[in-house]
């Protein structure tokens, strides 16, 4: 233990020498809502986003203090819950699923970062685009991907939003304007900055935006991402051209098996943004309303044309813990902080205690969506597998320069085709 206590100081040595103080910065607080002063010249065209329980660049212009919660209707708070739940109930479907091999490949679960993907995309105009990660199931049932077609996707059949050939970790739907998972970090970055220059230009030069705006573009992403060249690349030229997209990072402070605060120099990614002319916000992503809140600003502020915002939603078990002990995020007892800031549970007890809806209410929506995961698991299970004719499909841009034979059949029909090689 002292080994380890050794070389986390002697990591986070510097962090703690460039904030002035003999430990290494700290998350802010649940109920922070403050200003942090820039250590370098700020960008004068920064307009602000305010944020509940976040720190926020934005300029020198303090943030206002915000309500513990922001309004939302009596439709709004069980819009949310649905969602919300429909994306747990999914993720602990798939995981049984998976265990009895119904799934192949890599299944990343979301569990227990819904508040993040319910509290951004649930914003959204049909047109807006979402770009996603690995991690991307929960994010097509939020823009509205039907239940049925993204397990039938896990269960790799035809009936599947990409017929069965993307699986977990590349969901896709165009009438979604959901434009895929990446398996390899950072990949959906710049086609998210490209969708948003589209938008962009289909706004200003073809004056097509609707009459909200300009579309705006959701990118998805985590912690291990954030130094990768890509995403710098991409601040760089959203700020540059004011595209209308919000870089979401969803923060659970690990990388796979690598921990965020051993990787990166500085662990607060929400700083980045400022570095490049535009807003950083950091907000609890384990609740909600305060991501909610946090997306609004950043969506409508995109919307009109002043830019782009790097959100980062802190996704961890719990909140707290000193960054300088790394030790204290393996502790015994991480389950039961994890239990105590369920997302959908907060939610729960909030609409409760404001009245805007009832158990029993509450309790209906659970078993509707029981319903609904149970019918997508049978609806899966009897879709047919694609047909081999699908193999050579969407590989080449002209099928006809190698998947067509002169008899207008996909080669591989023909039992000839894979004759002395591999089996396909």
């Amino acid at each position: 233990m002292a080994a380890a206590s050794f070389t986390a100081a002697k990591f986070l040595a510097p962090v703690a020498a460039r904030s002035g103080g003999d430990k290494a910065p700290s998350f802010p607080a649940a109920a922070a809502a403050s200003m942090r002063p820039l250590r370098r010249r700020p960008a004068p065209r920064l307009s602000s986003v305010l944020a509940v329980s976040s720190d926020v660049l934005a300029g020198n212009k303090a943030a206002p203090a915000a309500a513990a919660h922001p309004a939302v209707t009596r439709e709004e708070a069980l819009e949310l819950y649905e969602d919300m739940v429909l994306g747990r109930n999914f993720e602990d479907m798939c995981a049984q699923m998976y265990y009895r091999g119904k799934m192949f490949g890599f299944v990343h679960l979301y569990n227990g970062q819904e508040a993040v993907s319910t509290g951004f995309i649930k914003l959204l105009n049909q047109p807006d685009c979402v770009v996603s990660t690995y991690r991307d199931h929960v994010h097509a049932l939020s823009k509205g991907v039907p239940a049925r077609s993204v397990m039938a996707e896990l269960f790799g059949k035809a009936t599947g939003c990409c017929r069965g050939q993307g699986g977990s970790m590349h969901m896709f739907s165009e009438p979604h304007n959901l434009l895929g998972g990446f398996a390899f970090i950072g990949e959906g970055i710049p086609v998210a900055t490209g969708a948003a220059f589209a938008a962009k230009y289909r706004h200003e030069v073809l004056k097509q935006s609707g009459p909200d705006g300009l579309d705006v573009t959701l990118a998805f992403f985590g912690d291990g991402t954030c130094n990768n060249g890509q995403f710098f690349e991409c601040l760089n030229m959203a700020q540059l051209w004011k595209l209308p997209i919000v870089f979401v990072v969803e923060n659970n402070l690990w990388a796979i098996g690598m921990s965020h605060l051993r990787a990166t120099s500085d662990p607060e990614i929400w700083k980045k943004g400022p570095a490049f002319g535009m807003p950083g916000v950091h907000v609890d992503g384990m609740d909600v309303l305060k991501v909610r809140e946090v997306a609004k600003e950043a969506i409508d502020r995109a919307r009109r044309g002043e830019g782009p915002t790097l959100v980062e939603c802190e996704t961890y078990r719990f909140r707290g813990h000193s960054l300088a002990d790394p030790d204290e995020l393996r502790r015994p007892d991480e389950k039961s902080h994890y239990a105590a800031r369920d997302p959908i549970t907060s939610l729960k007890k909030y609409i409760i205690e404001q009245n805007l809806a009832s158990e029993a209410e509450l309790k209906s929506i659970e078993k509707k969506i029981d319903d609904v995961v149970e019918e997508a698991v049978e609806f899966a299970d009897a879709s047919p597998l694609p047909p081999r004719s699908q193999l050579l499909e969407n590989v080449f841009a002209d099928p006809k320069g190698f998947g067509i034979g002169p008899d207008g059949k996909y080669r591989c029909e023909d039992p000839k085709f894979t004759q002395g090689t591999a089996q396909v």
